[in-house]
């Protein structure tokens, strides 16, 4: 038992719950309100996300001992069944602050978009680690997951969900980078990418989209529309000074701030626990990036490594949006704090997520302690290692 016990990673299993507890308590602390005012027992949002912490907390516990390799074996199974889900939601999903992105099962609704990250994830590292002998050619070997990757992201445009599917075409991004595509293909990408955003914008751009350019960079100019939301979030961040008004005691959530428990999570953490509490959160969450970073450089297989980089990079990602959100640097896109803010679906994907990351975080461990081959060498994150007539690029 003690020797299964080294070979877990603790600072995986530690941060997540650490996050995900304080989350409960922030937001029962920022829900209150909203949740009478919507004809609700105060206690709604916290029982209801402490509900997915625990199945988050199952999900974790399965996927820290299911081998991670495995998820290799059923990714058709888990593209065919994401598709499945992003058109059904189309179909039958349920409308929320205009976008057909849900589903109501009963008590519980599921957010097919947050799940398409994870499974993306998966389908772009089991493919890319299996094409490293070829990777340098495009048409093959980069062309044809790209394809796949478009439809996924169509589908979430469609529900239209335009911060999640940023979010997926940045975990993409990453992860192909780190599959070892020339810097030219990438060029390529990048400049037809940016072409179709062009060809795209005129049929996208509404009313309401160009609001929350206007909001986050004029706010000042619309106080009482556009930019009140934006000013709130300065309000709440600048009331908390350096140790805050005390755990509770926020006055933006008494129905000033939009989406307090979500959304804009952090600037009542500012308000509430001050600049000591944002630094505290936002450590928590650098320190697991860094470290899903630091296991996938120290990863022996290609599959493992754009698993761990996929990984890592969704949570950098998403706390970026969320934060820039919050304070102005990017528009409000709705992307919630990972493991902080009220979101069941995204929750449980992390939950999920962490219990893979920590699974090959014990590989690692477990292959350190093995003796090493000689000559042996270890893939970079870079390249993956391009073990047939490629490129190696080490760092």
């Amino acid at each position: 038992m003690i020797r299964k016990l080294k070979h877990y990673d603790f600072t995986l299993i530690i941060m997540p719950l650490l996050l995900a507890g304080f989350g409960i308590v922030m937001v029962y602390s920022a829900s209150m309100v909203v949740a009478v005012v919507e004809g609700r027992e105060s206690t709604y949002y916290l029982f209801r996300q402490i509900q997915w912490f625990s199945m988050g907390l199952l999900g974790f516990v399965f996927c820290s001992v299911f081998p991670y390799r495995n998820y290799q074996k059923f990714t058709k199974l888990i593209t065919l069944v994401i598709i499945g889900l992003l058109v059904g939601v189309l179909l039958f999903g349920n409308s929320v602050n205009n976008a057909k992105s849900w589903f109501a099962l009963g008590p519980i609704s599921l957010q097919p978009a947050e799940f398409a990250k994870l499974g993306l994830i998966i389908y772009l590292a089991s493919i890319y680690s299996k094409k490293q002998s070829y990777i340098n050619d495009f048409n093959r070997g980069v062309l044809p997951p790209l394809i796949l990757t478009g439809i996924i992201l169509g589908l979430i445009v469609l529900q239209p969900d335009i911060g999640t599917a940023s979010i997926i075409f940045l975990i993409a991004c990453s992860v192909i980078f780190s599959s070892g595509i020339r810097f030219k293909h990438l060029f390529v990408l990048v400049l037809v990418g940016l072409i179709l955003v062009a060809i795209a914008i005129p049929n996208m751009v509404t009313d309401e989209r160009l609001s929350r350019f206007t909001g986050a960079y004029q706010p000042f100019e619309s106080p009482d529309d556009d930019g009140y939301h934006l000013i709130q979030s300065y309000v709440a961040i600048g009331s908390g000074g350096l140790i805050g008004e005390g755990l509770g005691q926020s006055v933006q959530k008494l129905g000033y701030l939009f989406g307090p428990h979500t959304d804009f999570i952090m600037a009542i953490i500012a308000e509430e626990l001050g600049i000591v509490g944002v630094l505290t959160v936002m450590a928590m969450l650098s320190t697991i990036v860094l470290r899903g970073i630091f296991i996938a450089r120290k990863t022996e297989d290609s599959f493992g490594a754009l698993l761990a980089i996929g990984i890592s990079f969704m949570v950098g990602i998403q706390v970026f949006i969320n934060l820039g959100s919050a304070s102005g640097i990017l528009p409000i896109t709705g992307v919630t704090l990972p493991f902080v803010s009220y979101g069941g679906s995204s929750l449980l994907v992390l939950m999920i997520s962490m219990g893979i990351l920590n699974n090959i975080a014990m590989t690692v461990k477990k292959q350190a302690q093995e003796p090493a081959p000689e000559n042996k060498q270890t893939p970079s994150i870079r390249s993956v290692s391009n073990y047939k007539g490629g490129k190696t690029w080490t760092s």
